[in-house]
């Protein structure tokens, strides 16, 4: 019997609450535990991921997903960004700090804790979540291994001009649009700063370069978002990390929001079924 625990509400890193979606076949027997981490404008009920959820499930492995705390979406609306001054205040150390949250509560589960392996813990991110789960590998022994889709290989070298930074800095808010819901998306000048803060815990050259843990790069050939080139260097920089690249993908891999296919996609069937092997090999 699949088992789907949806919205617990947990204490984040910097006092918001954050949503843990669990799920998996209750069947009383430890299993595999995947942590997915949405990415930049996302969220953990976006598109594909609950059908992605189920799908990993049935195939015995605990599949997690969660809001980051700063996302911008709310506890009472988890699918919409109504608080847009939380998403002004996020930045990577928040993220990283909530996925450790996450861990913990995974660990202390009263629910889980006869269907979840601790030992055998994957993080799995998409985009922005990508890096965020292969930067949390550097700094959480409790990781087994590591997915990350289309997933960049710089945090900290995507930043403005400085004439740019200045104006950013004296009006402390600059503005991201969002095509898909029509709003603009403030990013307050905080974020640069915790930037240029923690250089070397958001190095993900530094993460990947120390990895010994097996990673698996999943990238699309034709992604305009993050490029190819992102995924090359993740694999120049570890020669242990595994890269396959799907020819003619996109950033979200075929997916799309809101999500209505019985079937999947071309490239994220393929996407998850090479991610499903690396779990299980």
């Amino acid at each position: 019997m699949i088992k789907k625990l949806s919205n617990i509400c947990v204490s984040g890193s910097a006092g918001k609450p954050l949503l843990i979606d669990a799920t998996y076949k209750a069947n009383a027997e430890p299993k595999k535990v995947l942590v997915f981490c949405h990415g930049f404008k996302g969220f953990k009920d976006w598109g594909p991921f609950n059908k992605i959820a189920t799908h990993f499930a049935e195939k015995d492995i605990v599949f997690v997903k969660f809001n980051f705390s700063y996302n911008g979406t709310t506890a009472d609306d988890p699918l919409n960004f109504g608080d847009l001054k939380a998403f002004g205040n996020n930045n990577f150390c928040k993220e990283l700090d909530d996925l450790a949250l996450v861990l913990d509560w995974i660990e202390g589960s009263d629910e889980l804790k006869e269907d979840v392996d601790t030992s055998k813990i994957s993080l799995f991110g998409h985009s922005r979540g990508g890096g965020i789960a292969i930067l949390k590998t550097a700094e959480d022994r409790r990781v087994d291994k590591v997915v990350s889709w289309a997933s960049p290989s710089n945090f900290l070298n995507k930043f403005p001009s400085d004439e740019k930074l200045e104006k950013w800095k004296a009006m402390n808010v600059a503005y991201v649009y969002n095509g898909r819901t029509k709003q603009n998306m403030p990013m307050y000048f905080q974020f640069y700063e915790n930037c240029k803060a923690n250089t070397n815990r958001l190095s993900i050259q530094d993460a990947v370069s120390k990895m010994s843990i097996p990673h698996l790069v999943v990238h699309g050939s034709d992604d305009p978002t993050v490029l190819i080139e992102e995924a090359n260097a993740l694999k120049n920089w570890n020669t242990n990390v595994n890269l396959h690249i799907i020819k003619g993908a996109n950033h979200v891999l075929g997916g799309f929001h809101p999500y209505d296919l019985e079937e999947f996609p071309k490239d994220l069937k393929e996407a998850i079924d090479i991610t499903f092997g690396f779990l299980k090999g």
